[in-house]
């Protein structure tokens, strides 16, 4: 079998300057980035399904973009992929003190059993002392600096929320997050009612906002769980289609009592085959 130096010589041969691949010559660092973010969703994706025959070729394409920016930072003599290994094997031995008390990765274990929220705690706390350590200036140290912003928007409101609430700036538990929702959807709905477009945008962003915190405080991944609606919306909708296929009844002519029908129907069936 191949192993991880044959993946690095082929990254390197396809970016020979004489006998490379001219597609991926003209790559660089930003126009790589969308092709991360499709691998890493496909990964995703491969897992929520149970797709585990296909999971080791997604892992492997989302592999090969650590070892495509790796080589684009080799040229330009910044680092190698070894060092990329290097900082996340030293990150996580930091991190991991319950495990490697004496930072040694093959040290001896601690033998000491730790709660979950404990070493949680204490996970949280290495990586503040490490965005310490990592400002230059007193006045970078805000608690939210290193939240990517490239982060979708589900995700980042969850990490934004979370950092937020491990320094006691959160509600207790989920019932007052779901009386700010009604809240939330009462400003909706008197945004819609001044017909304000603005201030509706700006209040539909305040009910999502708020949804993301609910779905943290009952422990959902909201990304998780809206990528689960798009998938049963996608599911259902298919349904609907199949079914006016059979029936000889183009979507466009059919009225919105009828497909509402047919997308009970549809409901009906998955709960059927559920039981």
């Amino acid at each position: 079998m191949y192993r991880l130096d044959d993946l690095l010589h082929l990254m390197a041969r396809l970016r020979d300057p004489q006998h490379g691949c001219p597609w991926d010559l003209k790559q660089d660092y930003a126009s790589i980035v969308p092709h991360t973010i499709e691998e890493a969703y496909e990964v995703a994706d491969a897992i929520e399904r149970g797709d585990f025959a296909h999971l080791p070729g997604e892992l492997g394409d989302l592999l090969f973009q650590v070892v495509y920016y790796s080589q684009l930072a080799r040229e330009e003599g910044r680092f190698e992929f070894a060092t990329v290994v290097d900082g996340i094997v030293r990150k996580l031995v930091r991190r991991h003190p319950h495990v490697f008390p004496d930072g040694d990765l093959y040290g001896a274990p601690d033998m000491a059993r730790l709660e979950e929220a404990a070493i949680r705690q204490r996970w949280e706390e290495i990586k503040a002392e490490e965005r310490a350590e990592a400002a230059s200036a007193p006045q970078q140290l805000a608690l939210l600096d290193d939240v990517p912003a490239a982060l979708p928007a589900l995700s980042r409101a969850a990490k934004l929320q979370k950092r937020a609430a491990h320094v006691g700036f959160d509600w207790p538990d989920a019932l007052p997050v779901v009386d700010k929702v009604r809240e939330e959807l009462d400003e909706v709905l008197e945004a819609m009612s001044e017909n304000d477009p603005r201030a509706i945008a700006e209040e539909v962003g305040d009910l999502l906002f708020v949804a993301v915190n609910l779905a943290r405080h009952l422990k959902v991944d909201p990304e998780a769980a809206l990528r689960g609606a798009n998938a049963k919306f996608e599911r259902r909708f298919r349904f609907i289609e199949q079914r006016l296929r059979e029936r000889g009844r183009p979507i466009e002519a059919c009225s919105l009592d009828e497909l509402d029908a047919l997308w009970g129907e549809a409901k009906k069936q998955e709960k059927a085959a559920a039981l």
